[in-house]
Protein backbone atom coordinates (compact mmCIF):
# COMPACT_ATOMS: atom_id res chain seq x y z
CA UNK A 1 0.00 0.00 0.00
CA UNK A 2 1.53 3.29 -0.88
CA UNK A 3 1.32 6.78 1.13
CA UNK A 4 -0.22 8.89 1.48
CA UNK A 5 -3.58 7.31 0.49
CA UNK A 6 -5.44 9.27 -2.01
CA UNK A 7 -9.39 10.45 -1.16
CA UNK A 8 -9.65 12.81 -2.74
CA UNK A 9 -11.32 11.79 -6.05
CA UNK A 10 -13.77 14.77 -6.37
CA UNK A 11 -10.63 17.37 -6.84
CA UNK A 12 -9.47 15.16 -9.17
CA UNK A 13 -8.92 11.80 -10.24
CA UNK A 14 -5.62 9.99 -10.96
CA UNK A 15 -4.93 9.48 -14.64
CA UNK A 16 -5.75 5.73 -16.02
CA UNK A 17 -2.19 4.48 -17.40
CA UNK A 18 -3.99 2.98 -20.11
CA UNK A 19 -5.51 7.04 -21.05
CA UNK A 20 -1.59 8.18 -20.81
CA UNK A 21 -1.03 5.57 -23.40
CA UNK A 22 -3.66 6.59 -25.58
CA UNK A 23 -2.57 9.93 -25.55
CA UNK A 24 1.51 9.77 -25.01
CA UNK A 25 2.03 9.34 -29.24
CA UNK A 26 0.04 13.31 -29.33
CA UNK A 27 2.97 14.47 -27.51
CA UNK A 28 5.56 13.30 -30.39
CA UNK A 29 5.11 11.86 -33.67
CA UNK A 30 1.51 12.82 -33.77
CA UNK A 31 1.72 16.47 -33.09
CA UNK A 32 -0.47 17.93 -35.79
CA UNK A 33 -3.11 21.12 -35.65
CA UNK A 34 -6.44 19.07 -35.93
CA UNK A 35 -7.36 22.39 -37.87
CA UNK A 36 -4.74 21.82 -40.72
CA UNK A 37 -6.70 20.41 -43.95
CA UNK A 38 -3.14 20.42 -46.08
CA UNK A 39 -1.63 17.48 -44.90
CA UNK A 40 -1.57 14.03 -43.13
CA UNK A 41 -0.34 15.77 -39.78
CA UNK A 42 -3.11 17.52 -39.59
CA UNK A 43 -5.88 15.00 -41.05
CA UNK A 44 -3.83 12.61 -38.30
CA UNK A 45 -4.96 14.83 -35.56
CA UNK A 46 -8.38 15.89 -36.84
CA UNK A 47 -9.49 11.85 -37.15
CA UNK A 48 -8.22 11.38 -33.77
CA UNK A 49 -10.73 14.41 -32.37
CA UNK A 50 -13.18 13.02 -34.78
CA UNK A 51 -13.00 9.63 -32.72
CA UNK A 52 -12.61 10.64 -29.51
CA UNK A 53 -15.80 13.17 -29.96
CA UNK A 54 -17.72 10.03 -30.89
CA UNK A 55 -16.61 8.18 -27.24
CA UNK A 56 -17.31 11.06 -25.30
CA UNK A 57 -21.02 11.68 -27.28
CA UNK A 58 -21.46 7.49 -27.12
CA UNK A 59 -21.07 7.88 -23.36
CA UNK A 60 -23.14 10.77 -22.90
CA UNK A 61 -26.37 9.15 -25.66
CA UNK A 62 -25.73 12.47 -27.99
CA UNK A 63 -24.66 12.84 -31.44
CA UNK A 64 -20.65 13.79 -31.81
CA UNK A 65 -21.51 16.89 -33.62
CA UNK A 66 -23.53 17.93 -30.01
CA UNK A 67 -20.54 18.02 -28.29
CA UNK A 68 -17.88 21.03 -28.42
CA UNK A 69 -14.42 21.16 -27.08
CA UNK A 70 -13.69 23.42 -23.91
CA UNK A 71 -11.03 24.14 -21.30
CA UNK A 72 -12.95 22.11 -18.90
CA UNK A 73 -16.03 21.74 -17.23
CA UNK A 74 -15.37 25.79 -15.68
CA UNK A 75 -15.60 27.13 -18.97
CA UNK A 76 -18.15 24.83 -20.34
CA UNK A 77 -20.65 26.41 -17.75
CA UNK A 78 -19.76 29.57 -18.20
CA UNK A 79 -19.74 29.13 -22.08
CA UNK A 80 -23.40 27.60 -21.64
CA UNK A 81 -24.79 30.48 -18.72
CA UNK A 82 -23.74 33.36 -20.67
CA UNK A 83 -24.19 31.90 -24.01
CA UNK A 84 -27.29 31.27 -23.71
CA UNK A 85 -27.86 34.53 -22.23
CA UNK A 86 -26.69 36.67 -24.86
CA UNK A 87 -27.94 35.02 -27.99
CA UNK A 88 -31.33 35.58 -26.41
CA UNK A 89 -30.53 38.94 -25.48
CA UNK A 90 -29.36 39.47 -29.25
CA UNK A 91 -32.36 38.15 -30.60
CA UNK A 92 -34.76 40.86 -29.45
CA UNK A 93 -35.24 44.49 -31.17
CA UNK A 94 -32.48 46.44 -28.99
CA UNK A 95 -29.73 44.96 -26.60
CA UNK A 96 -31.33 44.51 -22.96
CA UNK A 97 -35.04 43.97 -24.09
CA UNK A 98 -35.47 40.62 -23.44
CA UNK A 99 -33.68 40.69 -20.17
CA UNK A 100 -35.08 37.97 -17.31
CA UNK A 101 -34.24 35.11 -14.91
CA UNK A 102 -31.56 32.55 -14.36
CA UNK A 103 -33.15 29.76 -11.69
CA UNK A 104 -29.94 27.62 -9.94
CA UNK A 105 -29.52 26.33 -6.46
CA UNK A 106 -27.42 27.40 -3.77
CA UNK A 107 -25.98 24.18 -3.64
CA UNK A 108 -24.08 24.72 -6.99
CA UNK A 109 -20.63 24.78 -8.01
CA UNK A 110 -19.04 28.47 -7.70
CA UNK A 111 -18.06 28.02 -11.85
CA UNK A 112 -22.60 28.21 -11.85
CA UNK A 113 -23.21 30.31 -8.99
CA UNK A 114 -20.66 33.23 -9.93
CA UNK A 115 -21.33 33.43 -13.52
CA UNK A 116 -24.96 33.49 -12.49
CA UNK A 117 -24.18 36.47 -10.47
CA UNK A 118 -22.16 38.57 -12.83
CA UNK A 119 -25.13 38.64 -15.12
CA UNK A 120 -26.88 40.48 -12.00
CA UNK A 121 -24.30 43.16 -12.87
CA UNK A 122 -26.02 43.14 -16.73
CA UNK A 123 -29.67 43.38 -15.33
CA UNK A 124 -30.47 39.77 -15.51
CA UNK A 125 -32.36 38.45 -12.01
CA UNK A 126 -31.01 35.30 -10.77
CA UNK A 127 -33.12 32.96 -8.64
CA UNK A 128 -31.09 30.84 -6.04
CA UNK A 129 -33.14 28.14 -4.79
CA UNK A 130 -32.78 26.38 -1.44
CA UNK A 131 -32.73 22.61 -0.99
CA UNK A 132 -33.88 20.39 1.50
CA UNK A 133 -31.93 19.11 4.25
CA UNK A 134 -30.91 15.99 2.44
CA UNK A 135 -29.33 18.23 -0.04
CA UNK A 136 -32.41 17.28 -2.45
CA UNK A 137 -34.35 19.90 -4.89
CA UNK A 138 -37.81 20.28 -3.85
CA UNK A 139 -39.54 19.71 -8.06
CA UNK A 140 -42.91 22.04 -6.84
CA UNK A 141 -40.34 24.91 -5.46
CA UNK A 142 -38.92 24.84 -8.84
CA UNK A 143 -42.16 24.36 -10.40
CA UNK A 144 -43.31 27.42 -8.86
CA UNK A 145 -40.25 29.70 -9.19
CA UNK A 146 -40.30 29.56 -13.35
CA UNK A 147 -41.28 32.33 -14.32
CA UNK A 148 -42.40 33.63 -18.06
CA UNK A 149 -38.95 35.73 -18.28
CA UNK A 150 -36.92 32.43 -16.90
CA UNK A 151 -34.48 31.91 -19.62
CA UNK A 152 -32.22 28.84 -18.08
CA UNK A 153 -32.55 26.61 -15.64
CA UNK A 154 -28.90 25.27 -14.03
CA UNK A 155 -29.07 22.43 -12.10
CA UNK A 156 -26.24 20.41 -11.08
CA UNK A 157 -26.45 16.13 -11.72
CA UNK A 158 -24.02 15.21 -8.90
CA UNK A 159 -23.08 17.69 -6.04
CA UNK A 160 -18.74 17.83 -5.42
CA UNK A 161 -18.84 18.19 -1.91
CA UNK A 162 -21.78 15.75 -0.75
CA UNK A 163 -22.27 13.52 -3.71
CA UNK A 164 -26.09 14.46 -3.63
CA UNK A 165 -27.63 13.30 -6.87
CA UNK A 166 -30.72 15.63 -7.86
CA UNK A 167 -33.52 14.14 -9.53
CA UNK A 168 -32.33 15.11 -12.94
CA UNK A 169 -34.68 13.65 -15.44
CA UNK A 170 -37.89 15.51 -13.82
CA UNK A 171 -35.74 18.53 -13.33
CA UNK A 172 -35.43 18.37 -17.37
CA UNK A 173 -38.65 17.23 -18.25
CA UNK A 174 -40.65 19.95 -16.12
CA UNK A 175 -38.02 23.09 -17.41
CA UNK A 176 -39.13 21.30 -21.01
CA UNK A 177 -42.99 21.32 -19.37
CA UNK A 178 -42.77 24.93 -18.79
CA UNK A 179 -40.50 26.16 -22.16
CA UNK A 180 -37.55 26.70 -20.49
CA UNK A 181 -33.74 25.48 -21.32
CA UNK A 182 -32.02 23.04 -18.98
CA UNK A 183 -28.37 23.03 -17.92
CA UNK A 184 -26.83 20.39 -16.06
CA UNK A 185 -23.20 20.70 -14.96
CA UNK A 186 -22.52 16.96 -15.03
CA UNK A 187 -18.54 17.47 -14.12
CA UNK A 188 -18.95 14.92 -11.00
CA UNK A 189 -21.52 12.76 -12.22
CA UNK A 190 -20.39 11.71 -15.78
CA UNK A 191 -18.45 8.46 -16.38
CA UNK A 192 -19.60 7.34 -12.56
CA UNK A 193 -23.38 6.59 -13.13
CA UNK A 194 -25.25 6.51 -17.06
CA UNK A 195 -26.28 9.34 -18.28
CA UNK A 196 -28.45 10.14 -21.45
CA UNK A 197 -29.12 13.48 -22.52
CA UNK A 198 -32.87 12.70 -24.23
CA UNK A 199 -34.13 10.80 -21.51
CA UNK A 200 -32.84 13.07 -18.87
CA UNK A 201 -34.25 15.96 -21.36
CA UNK A 202 -31.06 17.96 -21.08
CA UNK A 203 -30.14 21.03 -23.47
CA UNK A 204 -26.80 22.07 -22.06
CA UNK A 205 -24.30 19.70 -20.55
CA UNK A 206 -20.96 20.49 -19.01
CA UNK A 207 -17.96 17.95 -18.52
CA UNK A 208 -14.48 17.47 -17.51
CA UNK A 209 -11.95 14.89 -18.46
CA UNK A 210 -9.86 14.92 -15.13
CA UNK A 211 -13.38 14.08 -13.00
CA UNK A 212 -13.13 10.75 -14.65
CA UNK A 213 -9.50 9.52 -14.48
CA UNK A 214 -8.84 11.13 -17.94
CA UNK A 215 -6.33 14.16 -18.06
CA UNK A 216 -6.50 17.80 -16.56
CA UNK A 217 -7.47 20.71 -19.17
CA UNK A 218 -9.96 19.44 -21.17
CA UNK A 219 -13.33 19.14 -20.74
CA UNK A 220 -16.78 19.20 -23.31
CA UNK A 221 -20.05 20.69 -23.16
CA UNK A 222 -22.98 19.13 -24.75
CA UNK A 223 -25.62 21.64 -27.16
CA UNK A 224 -28.61 19.89 -27.73
CA UNK A 225 -29.23 21.33 -31.70
CA UNK A 226 -33.12 20.61 -32.01
CA UNK A 227 -36.36 19.74 -29.84
CA UNK A 228 -35.92 22.61 -28.56
CA UNK A 229 -32.72 23.89 -30.73
CA UNK A 230 -30.50 25.80 -28.37
CA UNK A 231 -29.22 29.10 -29.66
CA UNK A 232 -25.35 29.53 -28.24
CA UNK A 233 -23.51 32.60 -28.16
CA UNK A 234 -19.89 32.17 -28.23
CA UNK A 235 -17.93 33.41 -25.10
CA UNK A 236 -14.25 33.34 -26.90
CA UNK A 237 -13.79 34.36 -30.86
CA UNK A 238 -10.81 33.98 -33.20
CA UNK A 239 -10.89 31.13 -36.27
CA UNK A 240 -14.59 29.97 -35.76
CA UNK A 241 -13.59 26.10 -34.14
CA UNK A 242 -15.79 23.81 -32.86
CA UNK A 243 -18.88 25.17 -34.98
CA UNK A 244 -18.57 28.54 -34.33
CA UNK A 245 -18.94 28.01 -30.51
CA UNK A 246 -15.58 27.95 -29.16
CA UNK A 247 -12.43 29.04 -30.63
CA UNK A 248 -8.92 27.95 -30.06
CA UNK A 249 -6.68 25.39 -31.37
CA UNK A 250 -7.54 21.92 -29.78
CA UNK A 251 -5.98 20.15 -26.99
CA UNK A 252 -5.56 17.09 -29.49
CA UNK A 253 -3.58 14.65 -26.88
CA UNK A 254 -6.24 15.95 -24.36
CA UNK A 255 -9.04 15.26 -25.98
CA UNK A 256 -7.99 11.62 -27.46
CA UNK A 257 -7.41 11.06 -23.36
CA UNK A 258 -10.78 12.59 -22.66
CA UNK A 259 -12.37 9.67 -25.33
CA UNK A 260 -10.06 7.05 -24.32
CA UNK A 261 -11.76 7.75 -20.29
CA UNK A 262 -14.74 7.75 -21.71
CA UNK A 263 -14.47 4.07 -23.46
CA UNK A 264 -13.15 2.80 -20.10
CA UNK A 265 -16.17 4.34 -18.04
CA UNK A 266 -18.69 2.88 -20.73
CA UNK A 267 -16.92 -0.66 -20.13
CA UNK A 268 -16.71 -0.24 -16.49
CA UNK A 269 -18.89 1.89 -15.36
CA UNK A 270 -21.64 -0.57 -13.84
CA UNK A 271 -18.30 -2.82 -11.81
CA UNK A 272 -17.05 0.06 -10.65
CA UNK A 273 -20.17 1.47 -9.11
CA UNK A 274 -20.58 -1.64 -7.36
CA UNK A 275 -17.03 -1.99 -5.69
CA UNK A 276 -17.11 1.67 -4.89
CA UNK A 277 -20.38 1.91 -2.83
CA UNK A 278 -19.33 -1.39 -1.29
CA UNK A 279 -15.83 0.36 -0.05
CA UNK A 280 -18.08 3.80 0.29
CA UNK A 281 -20.26 1.53 3.29
CA UNK A 282 -17.32 -0.17 4.19
CA UNK A 283 -15.89 3.34 5.54
CA UNK A 284 -19.31 4.48 6.81
CA UNK A 285 -19.64 1.47 9.32
CA UNK A 286 -15.88 1.62 10.30
CA UNK A 287 -16.48 5.12 11.54
CA UNK A 288 -19.66 4.96 12.87
CA UNK A 289 -18.90 1.89 14.76
CA UNK A 290 -15.85 3.74 16.68
CA UNK A 291 -16.89 7.07 17.19
CA UNK A 292 -19.97 8.44 18.40
CA UNK A 293 -21.60 12.23 17.22
CA UNK A 294 -20.73 11.42 13.81
CA UNK A 295 -22.91 12.45 10.99
CA UNK A 296 -23.67 11.88 7.13
CA UNK A 297 -24.17 15.25 5.45
CA UNK A 298 -26.43 14.73 2.32
CA UNK A 299 -28.71 11.83 1.55
CA UNK A 300 -27.27 8.52 1.44
CA UNK A 301 -29.85 6.84 -1.05
CA UNK A 302 -29.47 9.62 -3.52
CA UNK A 303 -25.56 9.80 -3.99
CA UNK A 304 -22.46 9.16 -6.12
CA UNK A 305 -21.20 5.57 -4.94
CA UNK A 306 -17.64 6.86 -4.40
CA UNK A 307 -18.74 10.01 -1.43
CA UNK A 308 -18.82 9.93 1.71
CA UNK A 309 -19.17 13.55 3.41
CA UNK A 310 -19.31 13.38 7.30
CA UNK A 311 -19.19 15.43 10.16
CA UNK A 312 -17.02 14.81 13.25
CA UNK A 313 -18.39 16.71 16.51
CA UNK A 314 -15.94 18.39 18.34
CA UNK A 315 -13.46 18.06 16.17
CA UNK A 316 -11.71 20.71 13.36
CA UNK A 317 -11.76 19.29 9.90
CA UNK A 318 -8.38 21.40 9.68
CA UNK A 319 -6.57 19.60 12.82
CA UNK A 320 -8.23 16.40 11.23
CA UNK A 321 -6.60 16.94 8.18
CA UNK A 322 -3.22 18.16 9.68
CA UNK A 323 -3.35 15.39 11.83
CA UNK A 324 -3.36 13.01 8.57
CA UNK A 325 -0.11 13.61 6.56
CA UNK A 326 -0.72 9.57 5.68
CA UNK A 327 -4.09 10.28 3.98
CA UNK A 328 -4.92 12.93 1.37
CA UNK A 329 -8.87 13.90 2.08
CA UNK A 330 -10.66 17.79 2.29
CA UNK A 331 -13.17 19.52 3.52
CA UNK A 332 -14.49 20.84 0.60
CA UNK A 333 -14.39 21.95 -2.64
CA UNK A 334 -10.80 22.25 -4.48
CA UNK A 335 -11.91 25.40 -5.70
CA UNK A 336 -12.85 26.94 -2.17
CA UNK A 337 -10.07 25.36 0.24
CA UNK A 338 -8.12 27.99 0.22
CA UNK A 339 -10.39 30.27 1.82
CA UNK A 340 -11.84 30.64 5.09
CA UNK A 341 -15.37 31.06 4.09
CA UNK A 342 -17.33 27.88 5.54
CA UNK A 343 -18.59 25.66 2.79
CA UNK A 344 -21.88 27.21 1.32
CA UNK A 345 -23.26 24.10 0.19
CA UNK A 346 -23.13 22.37 3.91
CA UNK A 347 -25.12 25.52 5.24
CA UNK A 348 -27.23 24.92 2.40
CA UNK A 349 -28.31 21.77 3.76
CA UNK A 350 -28.98 24.03 7.37
CA UNK A 351 -25.62 22.31 9.21
CA UNK A 352 -24.55 24.41 11.97
CA UNK A 353 -21.70 25.93 11.65
CA UNK A 354 -19.75 24.31 14.43
CA UNK A 355 -20.27 21.08 11.93
CA UNK A 356 -19.70 22.64 8.89
CA UNK A 357 -16.17 23.27 10.19
CA UNK A 358 -15.83 19.40 11.44
CA UNK A 359 -16.87 18.26 8.29
CA UNK A 360 -14.80 16.08 6.00
CA UNK A 361 -15.32 14.92 1.78
CA UNK A 362 -14.05 11.69 1.20
CA UNK A 363 -13.75 11.13 -1.76
CA UNK A 364 -12.84 7.06 -3.50
CA UNK A 365 -12.13 6.05 -6.45
CA UNK A 366 -11.27 3.33 -9.29
CA UNK A 367 -7.99 2.93 -7.46
CA UNK A 368 -8.40 2.44 -4.22
CA UNK A 369 -8.46 -1.13 -2.17
CA UNK A 370 -10.12 -2.55 1.27
CA UNK A 371 -6.97 -2.43 2.66
CA UNK A 372 -6.79 1.25 2.29
CA UNK A 373 -10.03 2.18 2.91
CA UNK A 374 -9.82 -0.46 6.60
CA UNK A 375 -6.00 1.75 6.65
CA UNK A 376 -8.25 5.57 6.56
CA UNK A 377 -10.82 3.88 8.68
CA UNK A 378 -8.26 3.54 11.82
CA UNK A 379 -6.37 6.68 10.87
CA UNK A 380 -9.48 8.69 11.31
CA UNK A 381 -10.71 6.97 14.18
CA UNK A 382 -7.47 7.31 15.92
CA UNK A 383 -7.09 11.00 15.13
CA UNK A 384 -10.43 12.12 15.96
CA UNK A 385 -10.03 10.04 19.42
CA UNK A 386 -7.23 12.00 20.14
CA UNK A 387 -8.09 15.45 19.29
CA UNK A 388 -11.50 15.24 21.35
CA UNK A 389 -9.18 14.02 24.42
CA UNK A 390 -7.64 17.67 24.23
CA UNK A 391 -10.70 19.31 24.20
CA UNK A 392 -13.71 17.18 25.13
CA UNK A 393 -17.03 17.42 23.63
Amino acid sequence: MQKPVYLDCHATTPMDPRVLDRMLPYFGPKFGNAASRSHSFGWEAEKAVEFARKRIADLAGASPREIVFTSGATESNNLAIKGVVEATRTAGPHPGATLGSILTLATEHRAVLDPVRRLERFGYRAIVLTVERDGLLDLDRLRDSIQPDTLLVSVMYANNEIGVLQPVREIGALCHEKGVLFHCDAAQAFGKIPIRVDDDHIDLMSISAHKMYGPKGVGALYVRPRNPRVRLAPEMDGGGHEFGMRSGTLNVPGIVGFGAACDLCSREMEAEAVRLRALRDRLKSHLEAELDQVSVNGSMEHRLPGNLNMSFAGVSSASLLMSLPDVALSSGSACTSATVEPSHVLRALGVSDALVHSSIRFGLGRFNTEEEIDFVSHRIIESVRKLRSLVPL
